[in-house]
């Protein structure tokens, strides 16, 4: 469990499913604060979001093993929009990894699991 008075930063997404480049950009993250919350979007289960919540943290859970106490998963609404006003104490930040991770496609990882059946 993280401590949630302490700076946490966040990583938002679908994870369908979570992969070796949100792993990278997970390490790359945590170095921000020490500590991140995952957040699982609600999605509905298509072709495109396979998997379903439990299986998601489950996956996230086992791939980052080694983070135990540093990281928490949630399941928010379909946020599509992050919205702010002035400056409320907080910043959006891209996080540019190298290009062999930036090429790690979901899609191509679903579909090769589709042809694993």
């Amino acid at each position: 469990m993280i401590d949630y008075s302490k700076p946490t930063a966040q990583m938002l997404g679908r994870w369908q499913p979570f992969h070796d480049g949100h792993l990278a950009l997970f390490k790359e993250i945590l170095k921000k604060t020490g500590q991140v919350v995952i957040m699982v979007r609600s999605m509905p289960q298509t072709d495109n979001n396979p998997f379903v919540f439990e299986d998601i943290k489950k996956r996230i859970e086992e791939k980052l093993k080694d983070y135990v106490g540093k990281f928490e998963v949630i399941k928010v609404p379909n946020i599509t929009n992050i919205c702010y006003g002035r400056d409320v104490g907080y910043k959006i930040e891209e996080i540019v990894l190298p290009k062999e991770i930036q090429e790690i496609s979901a899609t191509k990882i679903r579909q090769s699991l589709k042809e694993n059946l």
